[in-house]
């Protein structure tokens, strides 16, 4: 079974190295950057450290997409540049797939950098609400084998919410699993904004759109790192 991770990235020199070698070292079998354009060293320090780069539009959604069409794995895993997998991440995909014999999808449990304890709490709730709704989003690392991917037709080429689209049309097909990893993931995004001001801005997109408000209007809701 082949394992290929693929990450969208944009200007993240910064990041891009060890969310690279994460992968690598957790043994998966190809690592595939997708860029959207990025004018800083991202693409030459990827290559440098294993990366297959794919120079694509921008969007997290038509990035994800690109790398996904010339992946080769039989399990697509979608990590954030920001992030990256615990040593046992892959292992845990292997293992599960070992276990179930069924296409599967899922995610992995999240470990936020940072001392707060505000943070142990979103963890939390963000597990549950994988457990619960079976809806992991693209920071808790999504994986799910090539031919369930296929089957919903890959992530909606949408602006925004990607991934909770996607996610939507699996979890019809197979219930996505929570594994332990853990994923880390980088408080960037809370530090910046707030933890109770970002979560109830999330909790507010996820009810527009519930109730009808269209990807592309909620895009303006949320700006991107």
């Amino acid at each position: 079974m082949k394992i290929s991770v693929i990450i969208p990235t944009l200007n993240e020199a910064a990041h891009v190295v060890r969310a690279v070698t994460s992968a690598r070292e957790g043994g998966a079998d190809e690592v595939i950057v997708a860029d959207g354009g990025s004018t800083d060293e991202t693409c030459d320090l990827a290559e440098l450290s294993g990366a297959q780069v794919v120079s694509t539009l921008r969007g997290r959604a038509v990035q994800q997409s690109a790398g996904a069409r010339v992946a080769s794995g039989d399990v697509l895993l979608f990590l954030h540049a920001d992030n990256w997998l615990g040593k046992e991440a892959i292992a845990q995909i292997r293992g599960a797939v070992n276990r179930t014999k069924r296409a599967l999808c899922g995610a992995f449990q999240q470990q936020i950098e940072a001392t707060p304890f505000i943070y142990r709490l979103l963890e939390r709730g963000n597990a549950e609400r994988v457990r619960w709704l079976g809806l992991p989003y693209g920071d808790q690392t999504i994986f799910v084998m090539r031919d369930l991917f296929d089957q919903v037709g890959g992530f909606p080429e949408e602006p925004f919410l990607e991934d909770v689209l996607l996610m939507q049309r699996l979890r019809r097909l197979s219930w996505p699993l929570l594994l332990p990893g853990p994923v880390h993931v980088s408080a960037r995004r809370w530090e910046q904004r707030g933890v109770i001001r970002q979560t109830v801005r999330n909790w507010a997109i996820l009810t527009a759109f519930s109730l009808g408000v269209s990807p592309q209007q909620l895009a303006g809701w949320y700006s991107r790192h």
